[in-house]
Order: C-alpha cells, then sequence, then structure tokens
C-alpha cells in the first residue's frame, strides 16, 4: 500500500494542518502516519504515544530476539513442550483472534506454520545472500515439519494468561496477522485519545482514522501497488486508487520478501496445502473495518483459487477485495469497485 504519493494536499483555512511522521525500526518496515492535527506539538504527542506502542507491540509480537523482563511469542516457542508461558494480555487476544479467523476462513492462515515458515525462512535468506546458490528447501524437510502444525496444539488459558504449545517441535508465527492487529490496536487507542483525522501505515497495511480535515476531501485515497512496478511510492507504482473513512486496507502480494531459484520468484505466502508459495495471484487487496483482519484476509484470499476466494470475500459482511492475476488482470468485487479511482470514485465526496 502507499501514503505518501496520495495524501499531497495543501493546508487550507481549518484549524487544522497536515503533518507525517515515520520510525523504521518495528515489525521489520516503514511505519508511517500522516495525520491533521491542530498544530505540530499536537500531532508530536500523538506521534511519540503511536512510536511507544508500536514498539512494545513488536516486542511482544517478536519470534526472533528475547527482550529483558519480557515474555514474548518467541518465549512461548522456546517453551514448547515444556511448560505454559505467563504473557501479557496482548499475546492473548491475537492468539485468540487468530484462531477464531482460521476456523471461520476454512484453515488457511495458520498461525501454529511456524515450523513450515522456520525452513522457508532459512533458504530464503540464505538465497538472497547468495543468489547464485539458492536452493528450494528439500520437501521431506518441509513435510516433516508441516506435522507439527495443529492449530489445536495452541493452548490459551485466558483466566492465567498463559499459553501453551503442546507438540514440542512446533512454533508460532505471527507474521500473516501481527502488523495488521496492531495496527488497529495503535489506530482505536489514539481515537480514543482524541485523535481525530489520521493515517497509519504499516507495510501493507493502513488505517484510516476519520477522515482527511483539509477542508477539501471527504475520504482518504489509499494507492494499490502495482506489483511490476517499483515499490518506491510514485503515481507510476500505483495500479489504482480506493477512498475510504475509519477504514484498513491490506495487501499481500509476490513482490515483496522473495528469493530467486533458477528463474522462479519464492515469496514467503506459502500454501499449507502445497508448503510451497501460492501462484494464485500476483497481488489481493482487502478493504474492510479492522486492520487485523484486512491483514488475516488478505493472506487467505491470496491462498484460495479465485472462484473460492470471492465466495468467501463475498460471505464476509464489510469485506471488499481486489485480485491481481499472474497476467496482469484485474479483478474487484462490486463493493470495491464502487471505491475505486478507475471505475470513477475520488475523495471529493462519500459515495
Amino acid at each position: 500500500m502507499l501514503l505518501s504519493a496520495l495524501i499531497g494536499c495543501k493546508k487550507t483555512g481549518t484549524a487544522y494542518s497536515k503533518h507525517s511522521d515515520s520510525l523504521f525500526d518495528v515489525f521489520n518496515t516503514l511505519i508511517t502516519v500522516v495525520a491533521y492535527t491542530q498544530g505540530e506539538e499536537e500531532f508530536d504527542s500523538y506521534f511519540a504515544r503511536i512510536r511507544a506502542r508500536f514498539r512494545e507491540l513488536h516486542q511482544l509480537y517478536d519470534i526472533y530476539n528475547d527482550y529483558q523482563g519480557m515474555n514474548n511469542v518467541k518465549t512461548i516457542n522456546d517453551n514448547a513442550g515444556v511448560q505454559p508461558v505467563k504473557v501479557d494480555k496482548d499475546i492473548i487476544d491475537l492468539l485468540l483472534f487468530a484462531k477464531d479467523w482460521y476456523r471461520r476462513t476454512g484453515g488457511k492462515t495458520n498461525v501454529a506454520m511456524g515450523a513450515v515458515l522456520r525452513i522457508w525462512h532459512y533458504y530464503r535468506e540464505e538465497g538472497q545472500d547468495d543468489p547464485e546458490n539458492a536452493k528450494l528447501p528439500p520437501m521431506e524437510d518441509l513435510r516433516e515439519a508441516a506435522k507439527h502444525t495443529d492449530i489445536d496444539n495452541v493452548m490459551i488459558d485466558v483466566e492465567n494468561s498463559t499459553v501453551y504449545l503442546a507438540d514440542p517441535k512446533m512454533s508460532l508465527d505471527v507474521g500473516a496477522v501481527a502488523k495488521g492487529y496492531a495496527t488497529e490496536i495503535v489506530a482505536r487507542e489514539m481515537a480514543e485519545a482524541g485523535l481525530k483525522s489520521a493515517l497509519i501505515g504499516a507495510g501493507g497495511n493502513i488505517r484510516a482514522i476519520g477522515k482527511p480535515l483539509d477542508g477539501v476531501r471527504e475520504r482518504w485515497g489509499v494507492g494499490i501497488q502495482n506489483p511490476d512496478e517499483s515499490v518506491v511510492p510514485d503515481e507510476q507504482s500505483v495500479l489504482d486508487v480506493i477512498f475510504v473513512n475509519d477504514s484498513s486496507v491490506a495487501s499481500s502480494g509476490d513482490y515483496m520478501r522473495y528469493y530467486v531459484v533458477n528463474g522462479r520468484v519464492l515469496h514467503h505466502i506459502v500454501d499449507p496445502a502445497t508448503l510451497m508459495p501460492a501462484d494464485y495471484y500476483r497481488a489481493v487487496t482487502v478493504m474492510t473495518a479492522h486492520a487485523g483482519v484486512a491483514d488475516f484476509l488478505s493472506t487467505t484470499l491470496f491462498l484460495l483459487p479465485y472462484e473460492q476466494s470471492l465466495a468467501l470475500a463475498d460471505s464476509l459482511d464489510g469485506v471488499e477485495a481486489v485480485w491481481v492475476m499472474p497476467d496482469g488482470e484485474v479483478k474487484a468485487t462490486d463493493g470495491m469497485k464502487a471505491i475505486m479511482r478507475s471505475q470513477g470514485a475520488s475523495g471529493a465526496s462519500v459515495r
């Protein structure tokens, strides 16, 4: 998703002015905040709180690093088959959310896939560091790891705030949902604190608070990345624009986090059925109210053949989607078409 190429608008005679800032050290992505506030001091106060909260959530949801005095998702993985781990409510809530949506959507996006995804992560890192010797993971290793991905072995004790992995060889990987879920937490907390107008972007996840208070527009414009263009935000890299208020937009695609083996692009979105990167689409974008749901569903829809993917999107209230097919064809739900620039929508008025 693209913010910076699409948010430019002059300050008008309103009491609000536009401000923006970014941070780079959480969730392995660029976090960007654009907001209309009554002065720079007010914006800086909100941004400081946003930065602190994202950093806290990043540490809680981290699967690679330990932090002094904190039990996080890595701590849960380290204690698989050993003992329950007492964790913060933000971890309990994330895992309950992920298990609920796993069941509601047919079990394609599984936070218990860590054993499989860890193998892919290793080969991707090796392939990126040494492209000439990039290799596919051995299928026998992937199949053995897949035996340890049963989400029912993720035991959550809400009363005692503990998580226990009953299979000692399993591990959690919350990458398909953590950024979006964290973005939703931050957005809600800032709105409750009084922030009226903002876009918060975390990689492929964007959450809108209110509408742009520039005295001109009624809706935010959010760009959909063209998979064939540079991810540097400019007009050429924008495939289309959708216009939203108080909504979330998330994208999953094959153009980020990938490596190449013998000319074949191998991205990070792995189908649990084949244990290989899914190849139905170049990208999928989802618009819905909750940023965690948008993040989760963009992965889930990416992992399903088009007819099943469309049927799932249509079955969920308040969910709209865009699919970029391997040949570049763009398909969208009817509700999404109504807010797309290519279909005549704009940010000038609510449609």
